[in-house]
Formats: structure tokens, C-alpha cells, sequence
């Protein structure tokens, strides 16, 4: 049986949420683990799915409201013991430094590339695997 990834995926627009599902397919590069998602619109949602345990990658939305990924990014890693490795969507190239502020592992911009995004996705689902082997 083939080993399973489980992404969080924070945004308040379903659009966006829907993007990254479809970037990622059912895998999101040929040696990457299948993926299963789970959606959350608000920061507390994500808090308690963290809380939760068993979320291999955080894909957070930069631009989502009332706070933004960036702002979550920065809470969970200070927060969350073990806390899993996070993508942020960021409205344009120059707020990488933000992505950096908040310890974002990656970033990449919307509207989501879907080969660009696989590409980060895939490289932090392989890391992680790394580290939990």
C-alpha cells in the first residue's frame, strides 16, 4: 500500500483552496507520497487541526482574512511542537521577505502555478518524510 501525505490547506476563499487541489492531483511529482487534504478557512480551524496531529505539510494562504497565512505561519511555528513544514501563497514576488519573517519552509505566488506549486509541495513532502524516517 502506498504511503499517504496530509496537507492543510488554510485560505477563507474556497477558490484558492480549490487551486491547490487541483496544482496537486492526486500526487504532486511521480515520487511523492498520494496526497489527502484537509480544508480550514479560519486560524482557529487550523490551530485545532495542528492540535490534532497527523498534518505532513501546511499550505497556508498569505492573503486570506481576517489573518493571513503569514500571520498563522509565524504563530503555529512558534506554537506547535513539531510543527509540520509550510508553503505560503504570497500576492507577489516581493513579499518573500514577509514568507521569510513569518519562518515559512517555502513560498509561491498566487494565482497558484500549478508546476511551480507541485514542485515546492513535493520537495517539503519529501523532506518531512526524511525527517519522520
Amino acid at each position: 500500500m502506498q504511503p499517504t501525505a496530509t496537507v492543510l490547506v488554510y485560505s477563507d476563499d474556497s477558490n484558492t483552496r480549490e487551486q491547490v487541489r487541483l496544482a496537486t492531483g492526486r500526487r504532486p511529482a511521480p515520487d511523492a507520497p498520494q496526497v489527502e487534504f484537509v480544508e480550514c478557512a479560519t486560524p482557529a480551524a487550523v490551530i485545532k487541526e495542528l492540535d490534532r496531529g497527523g498534518i505532513d505539510v501546511c499550505v497556508l494562504d498569505g492573503e486570506a482574512v481576517p489573518m493571513g497565512g503569514m500571520g498563522v505561519c509565524r504563530q503555529i511555528k512558534d506554537e506547535i511542537f513539531h510543527c509540520p513544514p509550510v508553503l505560503v501563497l504570497i500576492g507577489r514576488p516581493q513579499d518573500a521577505w514577509l514568507a521569510t519573517w513569518s519562518r515559512a519552509d517555502a513560498a509561491v505566488t498566487l494565482p497558484v502555478e500549478p508546476v511551480e506549486f507541485a514542485s515546492a509541495l513535493a520537495s517539503l513532502l519529501r523532506r518531512g518524510s526524511a525527517l519522520s524516517a
